[in-house]
């Protein structure tokens, strides 16, 4: 994609923790947004949900190579789910 509307640096988008997403205002009155997951995995494209404009997002990949993976973040909410084959698997030993 060769068309940016602008290129905008990340320190000047402001974070939304409701939403997880940075965001930068957009001409048409909605704003751009980008998620940490998507910088992590090196997209530089911030967009519209109300319009056609995009912007790319100068940052560093490296102060979001750390980013967990969106299906460890579901994982996460069971933890307590699978204590019996936690447990299982401490017991194990390679001795055997």
């Amino acid at each position: 994609m060769g068309a940016y509307y602008d290129e905008i640096e990340i320190e000047d988008m402001a974070w939304d923790p409701q939403k997880a997403v940075f965001h930068y205002p957009c001409p048409c009155g909605d704003r751009f947004e980008i998620s940490r997951r998507q910088l992590a995995d090196c997209e530089d494209i911030a967009t519209c949900p109300s319009c056609s404009l995009v912007i790319r997002v100068i940052y560093d990949p490296l102060d979001f190579e750390d980013e967990p993976e969106e299906s460890e973040d579901s994982s996460t909410e069971n933890e307590g789910s699978d204590d019996g084959q936690v447990a299982s698997l401490e017991k194990l030993s390679l001795d055997d």
